[in-house]
Parts: C-alpha cells; structure tokens; sequence
C-alpha cells in the first residue's frame, strides 16, 4: 500500500506558481489577486478563508477578504460581486458556502462572472466543463485528478466508482474523469444513497473516489484487491485523546489500508489540494487562459 500524500503534491503545486509568480514580479507585472466573500461565523468556513488568504501570500498572491454578518442582506452581497466583477485588479475570487439560509445561494453564484468564477460552480463553467471546453473546475475534483496524475495513477480504461453525487464534488469529479483525454477515459459508475447493491459496486472499482459523507462508510468487503482509493470525507469523531476527537474519513481506513494500492489519508490527503487548485484557478484567470 502506497499513501497518496497530498501535503507533499500541494506544495510541489505552491512551489511551482510560486516561481512563477516570481517571474512575473520580476518582469514588472503586478501579482495575481484572489479575493474571497464570506457571511457569518461558520467555523469551517472561516477556517477555509484564512488558510486560502495565507496561502495566497505564501505564493505571492495579493490575498482580499469581504466579511459580513450572519445577517447581511442579499442586496449588500450582489453589490459586492458587482463590484469584485468590474474590478480590474481582481483576478478571480469566492463566495465561501454555505450561505445564510435567508440569501438565495444560486442567485448569488449566478451574479459572479464567470471569468472570475474560480470555484467553477457559475452554471456556464460547469457547463463548458460537461461539454469538455476549457473551463474554471471545482477545486476539489481538479484536486482528485491532479493528485491521481502526479502519483502515477493510470486512468485510461479503469473502472472508477463515485460514492456521492453533490455539485460540489461527486458530480464533477465523475464527468472529468469520464472525458476523452489522457488524464480521464475512465468508465464511470456514480452511486448515491438509493443506489442498490452499493457494495458490489464498489468491489469493481480499478478506481474508487468517496465523497458520501458518512465515517467510515467504506470497509473491507467493499474494496476490489489493488484498488486505488481517493477518501474526500474528513469528520470529527470523540476519543480518548487530549483532544478530545480524531480525524477520519468517508473510508475505514485501518481495515482498508492493507487491500488497496494507494490510497489517501485523512487529514493530508485530498484537502490540502482543493486550496491548491483555488491558487491554480487563480493563476489562469490572471492570465486568462480560459476566457481570451
């Protein structure tokens, strides 16, 4: 068994638009700008926003954040992707969910302009996505492929399962994989909680990526001899430890670890590449390698 250590692939990722953000200063150009938007006092969200903003700085980002209240209007936030939109010195930004549940969460996704749209959840970047045009991916499936490409992951004809089918992750991570290109080709099988026979499902993945959002979901007995594992579930279970909790994932992953090739742990597998991916969807829409 091989860990699939996400740390590691996120820095050589951060290492990489370091440098060229470096050229870039270097050359006399500004340095890109990701801004970010967040309503409330969600701890995992401002948890998310300040590890985006200190990354950014870490690779020479110039790194905004607009806060609001838990109760802010949803007037005063279409005024703020108005103005993030016509900023010219901001190149991609945020809108950190979940939202308020009085402040229409589509409405707000569908004001942001999609050039600038680096979450890639503006209904015209999945759109170009599905129809495998160059598009701003979600960060968290562009971090699922990129970590299968840099460990050496051949994707070209395997069977991949999808365990949960969010916009956010399931849904996307299943058309990029299933696109005609050498980082996917994969046949795809997405499942989700009215799928039957789940675990024989499961038991034929080459591939097997989780995104269901239950502890421990996957076992032993659903897992293919080889099988890769990419685990995106991270939650909080008590424990006897000074903590008081520990970390694990949508996988079992003492009883697991032993059957499968590679697998990723949980924490420092799949999360620290969704940031890394934000910093790389930044990057493009700097240089507008999407929209020309």
């Amino acid at each position: 068994m091989e860990l699939i250590d996400g740390r590691i692939i996120a820095k050589q990722i951060k290492d990489e638009i370091s440098k060229e953000v470096a050229e870039l200063l270097d050359s006399g150009k500004r340095s890109p700008h990701l801004a970010a938007v967040i309503v409330g006092e969600d701890g995992a969200s401002l948890s998310y926003v300040a590890s985006k903003e200190k990354q950014s700085k870490e690779v020479g980002f110039w790194s905004s954040v607009y806060r609001f209240p838990e109760n802010a209007t949803e007037k005063e936030l279409l005024q703020t992707v108005d103005f993030l939109n016509n900023d010219s010195e901001t190149d991609g930004y945020i809108v950190q969910l979940p939202l308020p549940k009085h402040i229409n969460e589509q409405r707000i996704l569908n004001a942001i302009k999609p050039e600038k749209d680096i979450d890639g959840f503006h209904p015209i970047n999945v759109g170009r996505m599905t129809l495998g045009l160059p598009s701003y991916v979600p960060a968290t499936p562009l971090g699922i492929q990129t970590l299968l490409q840099r460990s050496g992951v051949e994707t070209c004809g395997k069977h991949c399962v999808v365990l949960g089918r969010s916009n956010i992750v399931g849904t996307p991570v299943s058309i990029l994989l299933s696109r005609n290109n050498a980082s996917a080709n994969c046949t795809v099988t997405l499942c989700h909680s009215r799928t039957e026979n789940i675990k024989e499902i499961c038991r034929q993945a080459d591939i097997l990526i989780v995104a269901i959002g239950k502890p421990k979901f996957v076992t032993e007995d659903m897992v293919k001899e080889g099988a890769v594992i990419i685990d995106v579930g991270i939650h909080r279970i008590k424990d006897s430890s000074e903590k008081g909790y520990k970390l694990v994932g949508d996988v079992d992953f003492e009883n697991v670890k032993n059957k499968c090739s590679k697998i990723t742990p949980v924490p420092g597998g799949v999360g620290p590449m969704t940031i890394a991916s934000l910093l790389m969807n930044t990057l493009q829409a700097y240089k507008k390698e999407i929209y020309k």
